[in-house]
């Protein structure tokens, strides 16, 4: 068995454990037995270090500066190349942690670096605007400076802790900000040692901190203390409510990545075959569904639903569950007890409303199975309207299917829902795709393909599902203020006669 190892807060650039000493353990999902990792319960004085240390870096070292925009750069660079470095013992961290399989863990790692990578190219090309008006016969210079916002706090999720704390920090970083991070309880060991990579490619002492601990106790001191600037949350729905409303009284910046129920549409058009291994592997059973875009609802053309029921139960019947860490295995266990029991109440709310169970429904069995938080993946057609599945967001892997008469059926339907993260279509009509991007109500589309994130891509969702965006040039814009300088640079010459 691997040793567990004991993990520090990172403060000022140091490994430090909590002032009241106490500790939380980090337990692999797959296999409870096992203690991954300690790290420090922190508590509202950590948090109070970790801000006076970010805000003391932000306020004395080179990090801030506009005209070090491409150094910055540089040292993002140098973190990319000391995670490539390491990137497969950081997977194997990431899987006994987090619980996905090793397959994943190892694609997470790459979207951190890629991440990086791509926000370290805004080296020296973070610029403002020049131009020249006149107030009467005066003439003045007219310049925008894009300045870093202080202290950002980045609270971090249990489902991707790697690519969400990439989506967080790099931008902030590159942006010339310092941050705390607060990484979920159940998962933050390579949310440190990321960090500490940091400091060993170059970032000062203080401009990156992690607290680890309870949201109780360390996220919600976090929000609300008044040298924090900027607020990032990827989370529920509740929280970002809750964290919303804190931001308001301090007029924070804030970025919220919330819930959703996304929805996809099979046409009687679509390639069902694609359509059904795409949503199954890659849209809903990825992660064990532990995804804010995982394909949550399908809504299939009349024409084609039992076809495509059958298709989707038959690949969702295929997939291997177990430890992430076997080759062989396709799917691994949720990462907490809480989240499977959320699952479980939706799914049995929708068998005892009249739901058919067409694959999975049950913890498998025999094994090591008993010693983690395994689901079967599983299938439903049938299933009420008045079933909370369709209304509350299922975090596992439980996938309904509903029939459809036509388009605009499947687009009433998708849309009555709170959330609006993203949405998928199967066609190959052009105009029925046309129809479809203008009329949902998502912030994110995909089109014959996986709920795939590219840093390139704005992501971020409306209604119930968030505020902002992040990747792509939005997401670095949510990390900066706008400066206005007006120079008065001389007389104008009078008009000619």
């Amino acid at each position: 068995m691997p040793m567990t190892a004991t993990y520090g807060m990172l403060l000022d650039g140091k490994q430090i454990p909590a002032q009241r000493e106490e500790t939380i353990e980090v337990r692999n999902p797959a296999n409870t037995d096992e203690i991954v990792g300690v790290v420090p319960k922190g508590a509202p004085e950590d948090v109070g270090r970790a801000v006076a240390s970010a805000q003391k870096a932000f306020e004395t070292t080179w990090w801030p500066r506009l005209h070090e925009s491409r150094r910055r750069g540089r040292v993002l660079q140098k973190f990319v190349a000391l995670v490539e470095a390491r990137k497969e013992d950081l997977a194997r961290l990431l899987t006994r942690e987090q619980g996905k399989v090793y397959r994943e863990a190892q694609s997470e790692i790459e979207s951190l670096t890629s991440t990086f990578d791509y926000y370290a190219g805004y080296g020296g090309k973070i610029t403002g605007t020049v131009t020249y008006a006149r107030d009467g016969d005066n003439v003045l210079r007219l310049e925008t400076r894009k300045q870093p916002i202080g202290v950002c706090a980045a609270i971090l999720p249990f489902n991707f802790p790697v690519s969400l704390y990439a989506w967080k920090v790099a931008p902030a970083l590159m942006a010339g900000n310092a941050v705390v991070i607060k990484p979920a309880t159940t998962a933050p060991l390579t949310d440190v040692v990321l960090t500490q990579m940091l400091y060993e490619a170059g970032v000062p002492a203080g401009i990156a901190n992690v607290v680890t601990g309870p949201s109780s106790a360390v996220g919600d001191t976090l929000i609300r203390h008044p040298a924090v600037r900027k607020i990032a949350l990827t989370g529920s729905t509740d929280t970002g409510r809750t964290i919303y409303t804190a931001a308001a009284a301090g007029l924070k910046h804030v970025t919220l990545e919330l819930g959703g129920s996304d929805p996809s549409v099979v046409c009687d058009d679509a390639d069902l075959v694609a359509a059904a291994e795409t949503i199954v592997r890659s849209g809903r059973f990825r992660n064990a569904g532990q995804s804010c875009t995982s394909v949550k609802r399908v809504y299939v053309f009349d024409r084609v639903f039992d076809e495509f029921a059958k298709l989707a139960a038959g690949y969702a019947r295929s997939l291997r569950v177990g430890n992430g860490l076997d080759p062989a295995v396709e799917m691994g266990p949720l990462n907490n007890a809480q989240v499977r029991d959320d699952v479980e109440r939706l799914l049995q709310d929708a068998l005892q409303r009249g739901a058919v169970l067409v694959a999975g429904g049950a913890r498998p069995s025999g094994g090591d199975y008993a010693r983690g938080y395994f689901l079967q993946p599983t299938v439903l057609t049938g299933v009420p309207e008045d079933a909370a599945i369709w209304t509350e967001e299922c975090f596992g892997p439980v996938l309904p299917l509903e029939r459809v008469h036509d388009l605009d059926d499947a687009i009433a339907k998708a849309n009555d829902s709170p959330y609006g993260l993203g949405a998928a279509i199967w066609s190959e009509n052009s105009k029925t795709i046309e129809r479809f991007v203008d009329r949902i109500q998502s912030g994110m589309v995909w089109v014959n393909y996986k709920p795939l994130s590219l840093p390139e891509a704005p992501f971020g969702g409306v209604k119930d599902s968030g505020i902002g965006r992040e990747l792509g040039a939005e997401g670095l814009a949510e990390y900066l203020e706008t400066k206005s300088v007006r120079t008065f640079v001389g007389k104008s010459e009078p008009p000619a006669r």
